[in-house]
C-alpha cells in the first residue's frame, strides 16, 4: 500500500543545499544565481555580539548566527520571535510603521519562520509561517501568510523544463482546440500576436520548432532561481504562495493558492489579486485585477485584463483590456477588448478576435454535441452573441456579427460582416440581416470603437491595435459580402423565373445588375443561401437591397477618408496636383488580424519566412517586427482605402476629373450624415418607446435617471466630427476649384 515519503534530515541542514551539487557549475556555489538576482545595492555584514544578544533576548533562533547578515542600519529590536535557517540577509530596519490603505503595521520581522531569504530596507514580515528562498524588496509588507516558498526548479509560469527534468513536466497552453493540436508554450511577455501565430500554421514544422527554441532561449534552465516580491508589494491574509515571481507595487489579499506564476506589477500598472483566488501555472500582466473566488489554471492574462466573481479561466489566453466575470472559459485564445461579465456563460475551444461581448447564458463551443473534442469556433472582431445563444462547432463568423437569442443546431459559416443572425423556429429557417448595425444600431457600433480606444490602458503598445469598425479586415469582408449578396440575389431571381440551368457567373451578373440599380424587385424575392448553415433547412436573407447600398456607401466613405488622409494638412491647389499624389498602381490585398494588430497577409508571410530562416532570432526580435509593422499601418491602411475606393467606384483615381471628385466628396459627406443621424436616432428610440418610458413617473424623471438625449456627450461628439468633416471637405473643394 502506498505511503507518503517522509524524509529525515539533520536540522542544521535546513536552508542549505537548495541546489544539488551536480547542478552547480564548476567554480560556483549554491548562491550564485541568488547573488545575481540581488540588485538592491545593500551592503550586508555579520552581526555584532550585541545584536546577537538582542535577537536571542527577543525570542529569535538560528543554528548559525554567522549566516545572518544585516545592513549597517539594522535594528535588532525590530526582529522578534523568528526562526532563521540558512543564509538570511536583512536590510535596514527603522522604528516606523508602514501603512497601505487601512493596514498599518510596524517595520520588522515578527513571528515567522524564515529560510534562506534576502530582504531589502524597512520590510514588514509578520506571522509568515513558512517563508523560504525569496528575495523581498524594500518596504514590502507580508503579513498573515501561511506559506511563501520557492523550489529549486521553479519556472514562474513559463513553459520550460529545468536541468534534469523530464519533458512530462513541461506546461503547455492548449488554446483554440481541446484536442491539444494548437497548444503553445506560455511565457512571460507573450503577446496575443505570438499566441495566434504559434497556434496557426501547424503544418509548418520549421516555424513551430522555432517558437519552441525562442521560448527555451528566453529563459535559463539552471536550477536555483529564487522567488521575488518587489518593492512596496503588499501580501496579506493569504494561504499558499509557491514559485511565484511578483513585481513591485502588487497587492495580494486573501488568496487561497497561487502557484507557478509570474505576476507583473509596477508603475506601468499595479496588479491586484483578491479574496478566494486560486491560480496555478500562469502569467499575469501589468495592471491586472483578479478578485473574489477566481480559478485559473494554465493561462495567460495580458496587461490590464480582469478576472472577477468566480470566473474560471483554463488553458486560455486573455488579451489586454479584457474582462471576464462569473463564467467559464476553456481552451480559448481571446484578443484584446473582450467583455464577458454575466453569470453562467460558457466559452470553449474558441478564437475570439477582439472587441467582443458575450452575454449571459451563452454556450459557445461546447463539444458535447460532437463525436470528439476536436471542434473549433472562430469569431471575427466585434462578435456579439445575445442571451442564451448556443452555437455548435465548427463555426466561423465574420466581423461584427450579432446573434439573437436561440439554440443554433448546426455549424455556421457566416461570411457577411455587420449582420444579425436569428433562429426562426416558427418557420424553421435561419434568418440573416446584412448591415444590421448600420441599419439599426449605429450608436452602439460607433460608441464601442471610441470606448475601446479610451479603455486601452497599455503601457507597452508593441502591437498597434485597431478599434475602428471600418478597417482593412472588415472592409475586405464587406467586398466578400457584396459578392455573396449578388450570387444569392441572382439565384433567387432566376428561380423566380423558373430558370434552373444557370451557372454561378450568370447568377452573380443578374444579382449585381439588380442590386446596383437598387431595383425594388429584390424586395419581393425570397433570397436564400445554401452555404451558411450545415443543415437542410433554408437560410433566408432579408433587407438585401438596403444592405447592398449601405455596404457600397460605407466602402466609398472609407475610401474617401483614405483620400483625405493621403492629402494630410497640405491640400493641393489644383486637380492635377491632387491626382499626382495618388499612386498609379493600387491593389486591395488580403489582411490578417494578428492578435488585434491588422497587417497585410504578405507581411505575415514575410515574418514567417524571417523566423524560419533565422533572421528573426527570438521573441524580442519578433516583437520589434510587430512594432515596425505597426509604424507602417496608417500608410498601408491608406493605400488599402484608396484601392477600395477605386474598386467600388470603378474609377482610376489618378485620372479623376472635377466632376468625379465632387461626386466622391459629396457622397462621403452624405454617408457621414446618415451615419451621424443613425447614431442619434438609434439612441433616440430609447426616449420615445412607450415601453422604455413606462417605468418612469414622468419624462422629467426619465431624464434625471438616464440623462437627457440632448446632453449625450457621445452624440455631441459625433455631431462635432460631422461638422469638422464637412469643413474639411469644403476647404478641399475650394482648393481644387470643384
Amino acid at each position: 500500500m502506498a505511503q507518503n515519503n517522509i524524509t529525515k534530515t539533520p536540522l542544521d541542514a535546513l536552508g542549505y543545499g537548495f541546489i544539488k551539487d551536480h547542478h552547480i557549475p564548476k567554480g560556483k556555489d549554491e548562491y550564485y544565481l541568488r547573488n545575481m538576482q540581488m540588485r538592491n545595492g545593500i551592503h550586508y555584514r555579520t552581526l555584532t555580539a550585541y545584536e546577537i544578544e538582542q535577537l536571542v533576548r527577543n525570542g529569535n533562533t538560528t543554528d548559525n548566527w554567522n549566516h545572518i547578515l544585516v545592513s549597517d542600519a539594522f535594528n535588532p529590536d525590530l526582529v522578534k520571535n523568528c526562526k532563521f535557517h540558512g543564509l538570511v540577509r536583512i536590510g535596514k530596519l527603522e522604528p516606523y510603521y508602514l501603512g497601505f490603505s487601512d493596514l498599518k503595521t510596524p517595520v520588522g520581522l515578527y513571528n515567522s519562520t524564515i529560510i534562506s531569504c534576502d530582504f531589502g530596507d524597512n520590510v514588514v514580515i509578520n506571522n509568515v509561517n513558512y517563508l523560504s528562498h525569496y528575495i523581498i524588496g524594500s518596504e514590502a509588507i507580508i503579513t498573515n501568510v501561511n506559506e511563501l516558498v520557492t523550489t529549486n526548479h521553479s519556472k514562474f509560469g513559463n513553459g520550460i523544463v529545468k536541468d534534469g527534468e523530464s519533458e512530462e513536466v513541461r506546461i503547455w497552453l492548449e488554446i483554440c482546440n481541446e484536442n491539444t493540436g494548437r497548444k503553445v508554450l506560455p511565457f512571460d511577455g507573450m503577446l496575443p500576436g505570438d499566441a495566434f501565430l504559434w497556434s496557426r500554421f501547424r503544418d509548418d514544422k520549421a516555424l513551430q520548432q522555432k517558437f519552441i527554441e525562442f521560448t527555451e532561449k528566453k529563459f535559463n534552465n539552471k536550477r536555483g532561481y529564487y522567488g521575488k516580491v518587489g518593492d512596496r508589494t503588499v501580501i496579506k491574509n493569504c494561504n499558499i504562495i509557491k514559485d511565484v515571481w511578483v513585481g513591485s507595487d502588487a497587492y495580494f489579499k486573501g488568496a487561497n493558492k497561487l502557484k507557478n506564476l509570474t505576476v507583473n506589477s509596477g508603475p506601468e500598472g499595479r496588479t491586484q489579486i483578491g479574496e478566494g483566488c486560486e491560480m496555478v501555472n500562469g502569467n499575469i500582466g501589468y495592471g491586472c485585477r483578479i478578485f473574489y473566488g477566481v480559478k485559473a489554471v494554465r493561462f495567460i492574462m495580458a496587461d490590464h485584463s480582469q478576472l472577477k466573481y468566480g470566473a474560471r479561466l483554463i488553458n486560455s489566453y486573455l488579451g489586454q483590456n479584457a474582462t471576464i466575470s462569473c463564467c467559464e472559459v476553456l481552451n480559448s485564445l481571446i484578443f484584446p477588448a473582450h467583455e464577458q461579465h454575466h453569470n453562467n456563460s460558457f466559452l470553449c475551444a474558441a478564437l475570439v478576435m477582439g472587441q467582443s461581448n458575450i452575454a449571459a447564458g451563452a454556450t459557445i463551443g461546447s463539444n458535447h454535441n460532437s463525436r470528439s473534442a476536436d471542434g473549433e469556433i472562430i469569431m471575427g472582431r466585434g462578435f456579439w452573441p445575445g442571451l442564451c445563444v448556443s452555437l455548435k462547432h465548427n463555426s466561423i463568423f465574420a466581423s461584427f456579427t450579432m446573434i439573437s437569442k436561440g439554440d443554433y443546431p448546426a455549424e455556421l459559416n457566416v461570411p457577411i460582416p455587420f449582420c444579425l443572425i436569428s433562429n426562426d423556429t416558427k418557420n424553421d429557417h435561419l434568418t440573416i440581416m446584412p448591415a444590421y448595425w448600420f441599419l439599426y444600431n449605429m450608436y452602439a457600433l460607433a460608441r464601442n470603437a471610441g470606448k475601446y480606444e479610451q479603455r486601452d490602458k497599455r503601457h507597452d503598445k508593441t502591437q498597434k491595435l485597431e478599434y475602428d469598425y471600418l478597417a482593412p479586415d472588415s472592409v475586405n469582408e464587406i467586398f466578400t459580402a457584396l459578392e455573396k449578396l449578388e450570387l444569392y440575389t441572382g439565384k433567387a431571381y432566376l428561380r423566380s423565373e423558373k430558370k434552373s440551368d444557370h451557372d454561378t457567373a450568370e447568377a452573380m451578373a443578374v444579382g449585381k445588375l439588380l442590386l446596383k440599380s437598387n431595383n425594388k424587385l429584390v424586395d419581393t424575392l425570397e433570397i436564400t443561401a445554401s452555404d451558411i448553415e450545415n443543415s437542410k433547412r433554408k437560410t433566408v436573407l432579408v433587407k438585401v437591397r438596403q444592405a447592398y447600398k449601405i455596404f457600397e456607401d460605407v466602402l466609398l466613405y472609407y475610401g474617401v477618408k483614405s483620400l483625405l488622409s493621403l492629402i494630410g494638412k497640405n491640400p493641393p491647389d489644383s486637380i492635377e496636383a491632387f491626382t499626382k499624389r495618388i499612386p498609379k498602381k493600387l491593389s486591395r490585398t488580403p489582411w490578417v488580424n494578428l492578435g488585434g494588430q491588422l497587417m497585410p497577409t504578405a507581411d505575415l508571410t514575410e515574418l514567417r519566412k524571417k523566423i524560419t530562416t533565422g533572421k528573426i532570432k527570438g521573441w524580442d526580435d519578433l516583437h520589434a517586427q510587430y512594432a515596425a509593422k505597426g509604424e507602417l499601418y496608417e500608410e498601408q491602411k491608406c493605400l488599402h482605402g484608396l484601392a477600395t475606393l477605386s474598386e467600388i467606384t470603378e474609377l482610376s483615381l489618378h485620372q479623376l476629373d472635377k466632376h468625379q471628385i465632387n461626386y466622391l466628396l459629396n457622397s462621403a459627406v452624405s454617408t457621414m450624415e446618415w451615419m451621424t443621424k443613425g447614431i442619434h436616432d438609434s439612441r433616440a428610440k430609447d426616449y420615445s418607446n412607450p415601453f422604455r418610458k413606462m417605468v418612469y413617473e414622468s419624462f422629467a424623471e426619465m431624464n434625471e435617471v438616464v440623462g437627457k438625449l440632448e446632453d449625450n456627450s457621445f452624440i455631441k461628439e459625433q455631431i462635432g466630427e460631422l461638422k469638422s468633416f464637412k469643413k474639411e471637405i469644403s476647404s478641399l473643394k475650394k482648393h481644387l476649384g470643384v
